[in-house]
């Protein structure tokens, strides 16, 4: 009977725990076993399970009996490692997609299981603390992978190509929904329902839910042509990719795998790659760098001509470093809860390294400076004034971070949360303005855009006499008291 992966580690970390016991190297066991020394470096990494003869070999050898041998039970020592491969933690997170193998893992593990074990744990109860949850690691887990990757993925663009030609889509510009509604029924088989979410008061934050058995597809009617494109693009995506772990509805309350995260992330993708044409939005990207002066109206009239959503039109902003040779890129998606005054980051992306504007995840108050957060404060107060809910607003500005000496050059849009009341929305690319940024992006200097000195949170920010400061930097003074302390403690220390 071929045994499990999780049974071929186990009897692999007997072996070399026992092994090393006796300081035997795999020559020495060869010779004790009279089996060959590559085999029993296959045993310990889990690759190979060996015939009963030779696990009866093994045992004798080892001093140890073949039913212990065989067994799920380890050491006192090893009992950490075993309780963790056995949680299937391991196996719940994505290491494949980053290339890495289990054995990979429980071999860095067994070289120290005590201090590991340990620090796993640790992280483990730091998750419990923070009530972190399995989906935390997930999102996290696909951040990274979009990362990796440059957030390009070209076998989904290469789908999404050959869905376009085959069905003849515009590419450049305005997908219809109706069309891709089209598509849904005529292609895969949909039953579409406009007003299938009307009824049910408590979904009013959900846009569409799937009901695979009867392949129904409920929208919320109050969704604008921008929002029911996509989800129906997204809709196509799932079919045309064959993803068949997927969440049934648009907003995720409770995950259940990391292929259900990747998998909508996919569609997600797909959904944009036929909505926003690559070489057409190249061409459109080469137009907007190439002007000497920052015109809001350009970014505007993106929006309109793919009539996309600012989350659709920056994502595509993903051609940056394939066609434009921009690494150093980061992208935000802020929430302004305009009844508490509350700013969250609710999405964000690095790519080539983590950059200074990011979420801190800290409960504190983020830099009110930043475009992100002037745009939202702008949009609400122009709703205040004229009643007007479907109004966007578009910003640039040079942020200049008062740490780091680093300079980004933001693009922004702020637009209402539409269909939730009292939640606006804004998103915001940065490119970090370095030499190649300068070269390429020649507004880049237009002295009409805003320069700004900001910083991270007013926590943690030693701008003086800032005006827009929304809380006093507690944080920055108790990291100052301390290394004020830590200077007396060093000078009384070494003093003869």
């Amino acid at each position: 009977m071929a045994k499990t992966h999780l049974q071929r580690i186990l009897l692999g970390l007997k072996v070399r725990q026992f092994r090393q016991e006796r300081g035997w190297n795999f020559d020495e066991s060869g010779r004790q076993t009279g089996i060959s020394a590559s085999y029993l470096n296959e045993i310990e990494k889990g690759k190979k399970y060996p015939q009963p003869e030779n696990l009866e070999k093994l045992a004798v050898a080892l001093g140890i009996t073949p039913e212990f041998l065989t067994s799920p039970e380890l050491t006192k020592q090893y009992a950490p490692l075993g309780d963790l491969l056995q949680s299937n933690f391991l196996n719940e997170l994505p290491l494949d997609l980053f290339g890495i193998e289990v054995q990979q893992v429980v071999e860095i593990i067994a070289r120290a299981p005590d201090r590991v074990s340990a620090f796993i744990s640790a992280l483990l109860e730091i998750a419990r603390h923070y009530s972190l949850h399995n989906e935390n690691f997930f999102f996290a887990a696909l951040r990274a992978y979009q990362e990796l990757h440059n957030n390009y993925f070209e076998e989904i663009e290469r789908e999404a190509d050959a869905f376009v030609q085959q069905h003849r889509l515009p590419e450049n510009g305005g997908v219809p929904a109706q069309l891709l509604a089209d598509l849904l029924v005529s292609v895969f088989r949909y039953k579409i329902d406009e007003n299938g979410l009307d009824g049910y008061p408590e979904l009013h934050s959900v846009r569409t839910v799937f009901n695979p058995k009867k392949r129904r597809l409920l929208l919320h009617s109050r969704l604008n042509e921008s929002q029911r494109a996509f989800q129906l693009a997204k809709e196509l995506g799932f079919n045309v990719l064959r993803l068949k772990e997927r969440p049934l509805a648009s907003t995720m309350l409770r995950v259940h795998s990391f292929e259900e995260v990747l998998n909508n992330f996919k569609a997600a993708y797909f959904a944009v790659a036929i909505l926003i044409n690559r070489s057409a939005f190249v061409r459109d990207l080469h137009t907007l760098f190439g002007q000497t002066t920052w015109n809001d109206q350009v970014l505007l009239n993106l929006l309109t001509k793919y009539r996309a959503s600012p989350e659709v039109l920056f994502q595509r902003f993903n051609v940056l470093t394939l066609d434009f040779d921009l690494h150093k890129v980061f992208f935000l998606r802020f929430i302004h809860d305009t009844e508490q005054d509350r700013f969250d980051i609710d999405k964000e992306l690095h790519l080539n390294r983590r950059h200074q504007p990011h979420a801190s995840g800290l409960d504190e108050r983020y830099c009110r400076r930043w475009l992100s957060v002037t745009l939202l404060h702008d949009l609400q107060k122009h709703q205040n004034e004229s009643g007007d809910e479907a109004r966007l607003l578009v910003g640039v500005q040079r942020a200049l971070f008062a740490d780091t000496q680093e300079e980004y050059l933001c693009l922004a849009v702020a637009k209402p949360g539409y269909p939730t009341v009292g939640r606006n929305v804004s998103v915001t690319l940065g490119i970090l303005l370095d030499e190649r940024a300068r070269e390429i992006i020649r507004f880049w200097d237009d002295p009409a855009i805003p320069q700004t000195t900001v910083n991270v949170t007013c926590e943690r920010c030693g701008i003086a006499d800032c005006a827009e400061r929304a809380a006093p930097p507690v944080a920055l003074r108790r990291r100052e008291a301390r290394k004020r302390t830590e200077d007396i403690l060093k000078k009384l220390t070494v003093q003869g």
